[in-house]
Order: structure tokens, then C-alpha cells, then sequence
């Protein structure tokens, strides 16, 4: 139960340094899920530690843009795990029977 323990602590340092920020602990919450990660929501605390952003609109953008920069490298590594598989069956020669 690692990871349960791992998204406690990431989850609660990120509501504490938004209540020091005075934004309110929904908003905190709600960050944390789409975030999906710990890792994602430290890379959130990072910046919220650093900027120290006056709006939740502030907030709430640096959080789009952390998911966006996720899903890329998502997409990015599921390319390129597809290249790998098409090449590997391109070099054992699946398509020169087609």
C-alpha cells in the first residue's frame, strides 16, 4: 500500500500549501484528482511554492498545462511502442507474405 501512502502525502502537501495560498481545500481536491499522480501533483506544489499565483485561475491553468504536457508523453510512448512493435514484425518478416 505504497501508493496509497505516496498520494496521502503528495494530496495533503498540496492542501497545505494552497491553504497558505488561501485557496480553499475543494479546489485542492479537486487539483489532486485530474493531476492523477503524485508525481504530477509535487510538480504542482513545485510551482505553487515557486509562483505563488494570486488567482485560481492561475492555478487551474498551470494544472491544464501540466496534464497536457502528461498526456503528450502518453501519446509519445505509445507511439513509439507501436513503431518498435511494426519494425519488430517488419525484421521477422510478417508482411512479405501480404
Amino acid at each position: 500500500m505504497n501508493n496509497q501512502r505516496d498520494w496521502a502525502i503528495a494530496h495533503e502537501q498540496l492542501s497545505t500549501v494552497m491553504n497558505s495560498l488561501g485557496f480553499n481545500k475543494g479546489l485542492a481536491d479537486a487539483i489532486a484528482k485530474q493531476l492523477g499522480s503524485p508525481k504530477a501533483i509535487y510538480r504542482m506544489v513545485s510551482y505553487l511554492e515557486n509562483v505563488k499565483p494570486k488567482s485560481e485561475e492561475l492555478v487551474v491553468d498551470e494544472m491544464l498545462a501540466i496534464t497536457s504536457e502528461i498526456d503528450a508523453w502518453r501519446e509519445k510512448k505509445a507511439s513509439q511502442l507501436a513503431n518498435a512493435n511494426y519494425n519488430e514484425m517488419r525484421y521477422m518478416g510478417i508482411f512479405d507474405e501480404i
